[in-house]
């Protein structure tokens, strides 16, 4: 099994570029030979940046075949297995597994709700059934609960392979006491950008990140900085970047970063697929401020 400091540094969540309807695989592959020459840590196939839900099954085999392929003895890969339907995960998490995955990133269950110990009985049959790290990812924001301290020091005890978590919860403290009450190789990774730096500063080591889809060089470099434990270098950048860390979140991700992206020549088109949509005109106006300011910072 890959220690769990294989999966230090800046992961990114990768978004899945279309147009007119349809996967644009070039611009993936592009994406993903991106990412790797400017020194990105590790890529996350099917997360909720890549759209997950509104994809078919035979379109989440290809994109996770199409990752692994293209990045295999570069940087490693977390495939998004999670599901609110236990027996569904465990199919997800063995195909990634049987694909070659890195990881499995698996999310707490969202709107039925489970309770922690059901929680809890989820990732178990997961992990009973698979060999490969599994990375919890806690974002209650979208699952409306949160996987409890308690719940991942049981899990981490029972089963080896349960390596950390993707913590989206917004809170230090809530990283401060994971960090405490786990043990010191258990891996915490930042679920927003805004908020790597502060997560780092109190044991974090690393995020998977939204804003390095269009910014790997820059995102991998803070985080780089943070892990050399050289915060003032990696406080400038933060600073420099972090009008655009928050507001690519200013409608549901993806919209903006694909609307960034496709402004810089990055991808072909801002599709998503609905239930989202594209960026209103007045958020897409404040994004076009900050990508100016932004560029305008760093000539300075």
């Amino acid at each position: 099994m890959k220690k769990t400091t294989s999966f230090y540094g800046a992961h990114t969540a990768l978004i899945t570029p279309m147009s007119e309807g349809k996967i644009s695989w070039p611009c993936l592959e592009a994406l993903i030979e991106r990412q790797i020459n400017e020194g990105i840590d590790g890529l996350i196939a099917l997360g909720t940046t890549g759209e997950t839900p509104t994809l078919t099954p035979e379109e989440r085999r290809c994109i996770m075949d199409l990752v692994i392929k293209n990045a295999k003895g570069h940087v490693p890969v977390i495939v998004g297995t999670g599901s609110n339907n236990t027996a569904d995960a465990v199919i997800k998490a063995k195909e990634a597994e049987a694909a070659g995955a890195d990881a499995l990133l698996i999310v707490a269950p969202y709107y039925n709700k489970p309770t922690q110990e059901g929680l809890f009985l989820h990732v178990s049959e997961i992990a009973n059934a698979t060999e490969t790290p599994i990375i919890l990812y806690s974002i209650p924001s979208r699952c409306g609960i949160e996987y409890g301290v308690d719940t991942m020091l049981r899990l981490r005890e029972k089963f080896p392979h349960v390596i950390g978590v993707k913590e989206a919860g917004g809170s230090c403290d809530r990283v401060s006491e994971i960090k405490i009450r786990l043990d010191n190789d258990f891996l915490i990774l930042s679920g927003d950008d805004s908020l790597t730096l502060p997560f780092m500063s109190v044991g974090a080591k690393g995020v998977i990140s939204v804003a390095s889809n269009h910014l790997p060089g820059k995102v991998s470099q803070m985080v780089d900085y943070a892990l050399q434990n050289d915060f003032q270098s990696a406080r400038k950048l933060h600073q420099q970047y972090y009008e655009f860390f928050k507001n690519i979140f200013i409608e549901t991700n993806p919209s903006p970063v694909k609307y960034a992206m496709h402004k810089a020549g990055l991808i072909a088109s801002p599709e998503v697929r609905l239930p989202l949509c594209q960026l209103s005109q007045l958020n897409a106006a404040t994004l076009d401020t900050t990508i100016a300011t932004m560029e305008l910072m760093s000539i300075a």
